[in-house]
């Protein structure tokens, strides 16, 4: 097989197909819920803390060494208030893919659950009787 011919095939296998869907489609969601949390959610909860840039609250552990207008040594600061944006963008991403997940799984239940044929009528006594009749003609 040739190599172009190979490729082909794996490429276009559906489940590789599938999970570059679904990449895409996690890139886009990633950058809604980074603007829902940057831009909806933060902002009142930056005006609750008092500082207008929530990402950017921080607690300088060591001050920047200046030589006139140059850094000699950039500050070391503890950025807390990116970290607890990172948390709440996992935790909505996190909970946006539980929904999806258990919306698919009980529409795969409903799936599953789908009522069983119903079973055929129970014979009249007429067609009992002929059967009846019918295997004692057999039989004889």
């Amino acid at each position: 097989m040739s190599f172009r011919t190979e490729l082909k095939e794996f490429l276009m296998r559906g489940n590789v197909v599938d999970m570059a869907v679904g990449i895409v489609i996690g890139a886009a969601f990633g950058k809604i819920v980074t603007s829902f949390v940057n831009d909806i959610l933060m902002p009142p909860i930056a005006m609750l803390v008092g500082d207008s840039k929530f990402a950017e609250l921080k607690v300088v552990l060591k001050e920047a060494v200046m030589s006139g207008a140059d850094v000699v040594a950039p500050a070391i600061t503890w950025n807390y208030g990116a970290f607890i944006q990172a948390v709440v963008d996992f935790v909505i991403v996190g909970t946006a893919i539980f929904l999806v997940i258990k919306a698919m799984n009980s529409m795969k239940r409903k799936k599953e659950e789908a009522p069983a044929p119903e079973p055929a009528p129970e014979p009249t006594k007429e067609e009992t009787l002929l059967t009846e009749i019918r295997d004692l003609l057999k039989n004889k």
